[in-house]
């Protein structure tokens, strides 16, 4: 049997609206697009397996839309586990895109929960915007909670409002994108109760809670250090994508996994994401993992968000280039950040430029868009090429 897609515009009120007949099976499955985002794909007003709720848009890497079924138990599973994790249900603060499947959950949260759903003001995320939101949020009954990507939360944190604010929250979910371990040990000290989480729209979103997987979530890591996830929150498929069905949902042993394309390691049984598997850079025939680098040039006093990419180069292949928001545009020093990235990575992950921008593009709910940037950094870097230098 199957049912029928209906789209939905991508606001809170629209899909508020037909989510509780979507998850009760009583309704036609939703789909949120957004209206910026690329039009519908042919085959629209399709109809999708009767246990699907949700069908969620997502471009991934490639630019290319892919639209990701999520079955109701699926999305009870992650919402349950997450309520277990965090301490019970609670009311939530929607600060998020409900066309991305982090800002979807939070609404899947709060009606499960039965509790009204607190919105920011429609705009740009603004300090103050969110100050204010805490504040409706918190007329209601608690715990309290809210999602949260990394640069969301660099804006909180130059706030002093906003962090009284973030602070009286039980906890923030910071997702969709890595946060430096400086930006988290940033909002800790700060007294914000900071909760990391990995996972993607195929996983209904965050599955790994600082590192811990949530009840029901299997996480191993192979030998080339891909992440691989088993469980109940995991989607059905693909919509009318069946050979990528077949290349990320495998079966191994009787059990279904997602194949994801990150790179991890496990620590007695905390995954560590190193990044995307295809973000490594090769200069001068070593390997360089840009998140390791972002890391260290994200500790400098300076720095808000980072983005590190790679160049063409006619010495090294890839020249590493750090993209960087400053504190007040300031310029950091070069000599400085290659010094501490070399004494920390080697000398060959020491970035050979470091550019500053008002804002790093992104993609999704608030990941960097690294071709973007990339794009960036190559044409600046041709209009001032830096000279030839020794690893």
């Amino acid at each position: 049997m199957d049912r029928a897609l209906r789209d939905v515009p991508a606001q809170a009120g629209s899909l508020l609206a037909s989510l509780p007949a979507a998850l009760a099976g009583d309704g036609p499955a939703v789909r949120a697009l957004d209206a910026d985002g690329p039009g519908a794909p042919p085959g629209a007003g399709a109809r999708v397996p009767a246990d699907v709720a949700v069908v969620v848009r997502t471009s991934g890497s490639t630019g290319r839309p892919r639209d990701v079924m999520l079955t109701a138990d699926a999305l009870r599973a992650s919402a349950e586990a997450t309520a277990r994790r965090l301490g019970g249900h609670g009311s939530w603060l929607l600060a998020l895109p409900v066309h991305h499947v982090a800002g979807l959950q939070v609404v899947v949260r709060a009606l499960l929960a039965g509790r009204d759903l607190t919105t920011l003001a429609p705009g740009p995320f603004r300090p103050a915007g969110f100050t204010d939101a805490v504040r409706a949020l918190r007329t209601g009954d608690g715990p309290y909670y809210t999602s949260l990507v990394p640069t969301q939360l660099v804006r909180v944190l130059d706030d002093a409002d906003a962090v009284a604010a973030a602070r009286s929250l039980d906890a923030v979910l910071v997702g969709g994108a890595a946060a430096s371990p400086t930006l988290l040990a940033r909002a800790r000290e700060a007294g914000v109760r900071v909760v990391t989480t990995y996972g993607m729209t195929e996983s209904c979103g965050g599955c790994v809670y600082d590192g811990q997987p949530l009840d029901g979530v299997d996480v191993a890591v192979d030998a080339e250090q891909r992440v691989w996830l088993a469980g109940p929150v995991l989607a059905a498929g693909y919509l009318g994508r069946p050979d990528l069905d077949a290349t990320t949902f495998v079966d191994v042993r009787g059990r279904r996994w997602l194949r994801t394309a990150d790179r991890g390691r496990l620590d007695d049984g905390l995954l560590h994401v190193l990044g995307r598997l295809d973000d490594v850079l090769v200069t001068g025939g070593v390997k360089v993992d840009p998140l390791a680098v972002e890391e260290v040039v994200a500790a400098h006093p300076l720095v808000r968000e980072v983005c590190v990419v790679g160049v063409p180069d006619q010495h090294w292949g890839q020249s590493v280039v750090a993209v960087v928001v400053t504190e007040g545009g300031a310029q950091p020093s070069l000599v400085e950040l290659r010094s501490s990235v070399a004494a920390v990575l080697g000398p060959a992950s020491a970035p050979r430029q470091v550019l500053v921008v008002d804002a790093l593009p992104l993609r999704g709910p608030g990941k960097p868009d690294r071709r973007a940037v990339a794009r960036t950094a190559t044409e600046r870097m041709n209009h001032h090429p830096p000279g030839p230098a020794t690893p």
